[in-house]
């Protein structure tokens, strides 16, 4: 559905970079690191040494692509890894399509101090189909948390969720990859300064969802000791219309038959016979492969499959069972998730009014939907848009969280928090973006090109990069943990002019989304 495709991009235009690395010079200076597979050559900053462009997998091109993750060959001399390799082939926010199939490459970026560090695996966002590891710049973790961080490129779009009947590992090639990484992790942390039974599996976003995703899969097991989820769990879905005008209900996850139904349907479409659907795929232009995916049936190609080995059942259904790994986790939200999401498109085509706030709560909610006007009033908000943006916050970000953290909660450590600072770097001047999602990264990362107005606060940076490293360091954060049955869960607030905790389920209307949930 083409609108499905436009909210993606919604979301990708929030969290990604698109700009393509610099070629580098032959590598001639610079500290060098013995690899599993070869010598590679950084750079030095002052305080931490950065190699990008580390292969991880092979190149998944010609018969490789749509396989699971090959082994890198080992290679003679000294690798150039001064520049980030370019992003995974995906369809930009605007234009043709960019990157290249030969992707599988992660950058690592270590302290100077003596180790060995904690490390911290980054999982960027996207929506599944774009950004990059490289769009995340960790320095600041890294000298102030004293980590050691490895930020990561995985199978985006048709390349990374592509599914077809009889294909190994349909719909799971980018999680896949993710898997690849983190055993290389293993493999090659201590030649970084690193712990390689000291690792902390992180993301945001559609980063958090593939987190997620790998505590409830059982090909994860043993390859990192705790999670951060950053505006994302296994549970996110959404009803009709309340994601975004015209999106049907789902979720980030689809059964295998839905996606290989979808991949069958694509193969038709570039006219590739029944029995040799595969076979013609892969000998296929990538840019045609990209541009074929961006308008009907996109959305099978932007949520991995589970019923497959890698996921045999839904995210969410595992982590109900009880079934995910039993590791500490970090997990929160965005004081105004949707905010960045409706902000964006009520800038670019007018300001939603009453009418469309009504009908949206009427095809999301049908009987249900004046039980939800009574308690998101229009008069309570500043505009119709913010009252949607506070329903669809609440709905699909705030209270699925508070459950993920619950269920978890009830096998090992788990971690609440909540972002709320107002008053730091925004897309725009001129909309009341509040803590929206993807506001928190700057306060971690530098994010070049991201939030262009304002300027981070140093303080309640340091605040966040001191809780995070001594989560990854330690699996326990500087606040009480989340209590499954607890009425009032601990969560701890992050915003300059708000200190403490705040009590996640009253703030965000839980009590009254079980309701709903329940039918009553």
């Amino acid at each position: 559905m083409r609108i499905l495709r436009c909210g993606a991009l919604v979301l990708t235009v929030l969290l990604t970079v698109q700009t393509a690395p610099a070629a580098a010079a032959p590598a001639t200076t610079g500290p060098v690191v013995r690899t599993d597979r070869g010598l590679i050559r950084g750079v030095t900053g002052d305080g931490y040494r950065t190699f990008h462009a580390v292969p991880y997998a092979a190149p998944p091109t010609g018969d490789r692509r749509w396989r699971a993750p090959q082994p890198v060959t080992a290679w003679s001399g000294i690798r150039d890894g001064r520049e980030p390799h370019e992003k995974c082939a995906q369809n930009p926010i605007f234009g043709s399509p960019v990157g290249v199939e030969d992707c599988l490459y992660l950058s690592v970026t270590k302290p100077t101090t003596p180790g060995p560090h904690p490390v911290l695996v980054f999982v960027h966002g996207g929506s599944f189909q774009n950004g990059s590891g490289a769009d995340y710049d960790p320095t600041r973790l890294v000298t102030q948390g004293d980590l050691v961080v490895v930020t990561i490129n995985y199978r985006l779009g048709v390349f990374g969720y592509l599914g077809l009947p009889a294909l190994a590992g349909s719909g799971t090639f980018g999680l896949q990859d993710q898997q690849a990484a983190l055993r290389w992790v293993r493999r090659n942390a201590a030649a970084f300064g690193g712990d390689p039974r000291n690792v902390t599996l992180a993301g945001q976003s559609a980063g958090a969802e593939s987190v997620c995703a790998q505590l409830t899969s059982p090909s994860a097991r043993g390859l990192f000791d705790k999670a951060i989820m950053q505006s994302g769990s296994c549970l996110t879905d959404w009803p009709d219309a309340l994601f975004l005008p015209g999106i049907e209900a789902g979720s980030q996850f689809s059964p295998r038959a839905k996606v290989e139904q979808t991949g069958s349907a694509l193969a038709a479409t570039l006219g590739c016979p029944a029995g040799e659907a595969l076979a013609c795929l892969r000998a296929e232009d990538p840019v045609v492969l990209l541009n074929a995916t961006t308008g009907t049936g996109v959305e099978a190609f932007i949520t991995p499959a589970y019923g497959t080995a890698l996921l045999p059942v839904s995210p969410a259904a595992a982590l109900r069972a009880g079934t995910a790994q039993r590791v500490p986790v970090l997990a929160g939200n965005n004081h105004d998730e949707h905010r960045g999401i409706l902000g964006v498109l009520e800038i670019t085509r007018g300001a939603y009014t009453a009418a469309d706030y009504e009908a949206m709560l009427g095809a999301a909610f049908g009987g249900q939907a004046q039980q939800v006007a009574a308690h998101y009033p229009l008069g309570a908000y500043e505009t119709p848009g913010l009252a949607w943006a506070a329903v669809a916050t609440d709905r699909i970000w705030a209270c699925p969280t508070l459950t993920t953290q619950r269920l978890l909660a009830r096998h090992a450590p788990t971690y609440g928090y909540e972002f709320a600072e107002t008053h730091g770097p925004a897309l725009t001047a001129d909309y009341p973006w509040g803590a929206a999602h993807g506001y928190e990264l700057p306060y971690l990362f530098d994010v070049a090109d991201f939030l262009t107005v304002g300027t981070v606060q140093p303080e309640l940076a340091a605040d966040m990069i001191s809780a995070w490293a001594r989560f990854a360091a330690t699996g326990r954060a500087p606040w009480p943990a989340v209590r499954p049955n607890a009425a009032t869960p601990y969560h701890r607030l992050f915003a300059a002019d708000r200190t403490g905790n705040v009590d996640l389920a009253a703030e965000h209307q839980c009590s009254f989304w079980d309701t709903i949930a329940a039918g009553a």
